[in-house]
């Protein structure tokens, strides 16, 4: 009988020792936890020819951003599927090595066909979900409905699966069915409580539902376990800096950042290391909290050897904020200029909400709040479209009530305000009311 996956589905190998590993270090990665490396490079040792080993570890590579590692495995894997692999096998491989290689509408049209041919192959089902996957960065402005559509169509594969579970919920949060959502999350979690992905997922709930207490909670008393190399670490404490910001505590945000998000500390993937310390030093700023004038510099001299160049536009609306703080007026019109360029050539999949927003931020930095509302105010139903979370993306309206505010517009600032707050609730956005009036 043929070794299997988790999910049932046959691999070729031979070597029970490499299935055994990869097994786990499927499950690692699944979960967002440390060793998943480690594991599946125990599998390519155990098998140097099983090439479902090569392209997974290929995928872990691209987390960290170390493309030709990634490259060369899926090369590797390529091969060694052609030699030897089944039809599944062949396309799993086919699948993530466009997604590592950047391909992302063949990478999408390829993972849908897979997944309605092998639904149970949750290393290729996983592509297009979360935050960073390739339905976010695809430049859909509806990928939350997307999310959730394709988890709901191969639901019935999955039943009470654990990281099945965490993902799905997680896209209902995201598409607006909190509740649901939330509890759905909850029920992965516990079935696993070592998975990073189900706590990030849980907070996410939280933060929509304004349980900020219990996200503070569950941080303090889960967070232990996981090591601070673990891929979402420094993430899930910025989602708690996310909460103390929302009760005005700076010192207490400004501690997290010190202690696992600035970049000399952080042992977070790239992408997370500009993200995280970008938007919530811009979110101390802009809530007018005074941020070391250092902490910007050090981040953002961290930021431009992370991406040099223009690459997903979400990577591209961070780099924003550091050349705005920091008055970089050349960065900025540089970086500008190669979206626009982007743009032009039909490259880039987010579209005109790009450049609207770098020159929006420019425009608060430099205290021109009424040019930031005239940028920001025709593209506000648009910002989905750089990928993403909600709670990430509400930094731009943020930006916006602020900017209202201060330009004296606060009959349009009160009325942005209670729509947010009628979706959740908010002690920053009900302060923010009373100080209007």
């Amino acid at each position: 009988m043929a070794l299997q996956d988790r999910y049932g589905l046959p691999l070729s190998t031979t070597s029970h020792e490499a299935a055994s590993a990869y097994r786990d270090g499927v499950d690692l990665m699944l979960a967002g936890w440390t060793g998943t490396a480690e594991m599946l490079e125990r599998a390519i040792a155990a098998d140097p020819d099983f090439a479902l080993a090569h392209i997974a570890r290929g995928r872990v590579h691209a987390f960290y951003q170390q493309g030709d590692l990634a490259r060369q495995k899926a090369a590797r894997a390529r091969e060694l599927v052609a030699e030897r692999g089944s039809e599944r096998e062949r396309s799993h491989v086919e699948t993530l090595a466009l997604a590592i290689e950047g391909r992302l509408p063949e990478a999408i049209a390829s993972t849908l066909k897979h997944i309605d041919a092998w639904p149970r192959d949750a290393v290729v089902l996983s592509l297009p979900l979360g935050a960073f996957g390739l339905f976010a960065f695809s430049g859909m402005a509806d990928h939350d409905r997307a999310r959730h559509e394709l988890c709901e169509n191969v639901a019935q594969h999955y039943g009470e699966d654990w990281w099945f579970l965490t993902m799905s919920g997680w896209a209902m949060t995201e598409n607006g069915d909190v509740a649901r959502g939330r509890a759905v999350t909850e029920r992965g979690f516990h079935l696993r409580r070592e998975n990073a992905h189900a706590a990030h997922a849980v907070l996410h709930a939280m933060f929509e539902d304004g349980s900020t207490e219990d996200a503070d909670r569950l941080v303090d008393e889960w967070l232990p376990a996981y090591d601070r190399s673990g891929i979402l670490h420094g993430h899930i404490r910025w989602h708690q800096a996310l909460g103390a910001l929302e009760h005005g505590d700076a010192a207490r945000a400004l501690a997290i950042y010190a202690d696992v998000l600035r970049p000399t500390a952080t042992q977070a993937p790239p992408l997370n290391v500009i993200t995280d310390s970008a938007s919530l030093l811009w979110r101390l700023s802009m809530y007018g909290h005074a941020v070391p004038k250092a902490l910007w510099q050090e981040a953002d001299a961290a930021a431009q050897k992370l991406f040099p160049k223009s690459s997903l536009s979400f990577a591209d609306v961070h780099m924003a904020l550091f050349a705005a703080a920091t008055q970089n007026r050349e960065a900025l019109a540089a970086r500008l200029a190669a979206i626009e360029q982007r743009l032009a050539d039909g490259k880039l999949p987010a579209g005109p909400v790009v450049p609207a927003i770098f020159r929006a931020l420019a425009a608060f930095a430099d205290e021109d709040y009424r040019t930031c509302v005239q940028m920001l105010a025709p593209v506000l139903g648009e910002v989905v479209r750089i990928g993403g979370s909600h709670a990430q993306r509400e930094l731009i309206e943020d930006t916006y009530i602020v900017a209202l505010m201060r330009s004296g517009e606060l009959p349009r600032a009160r009325a942005v305000l209670d729509a947010r707050l009628h979706r959740r609730p908010s002690f920053r956005d009900t302060r923010w009311q009373a100080a209007m009036g």
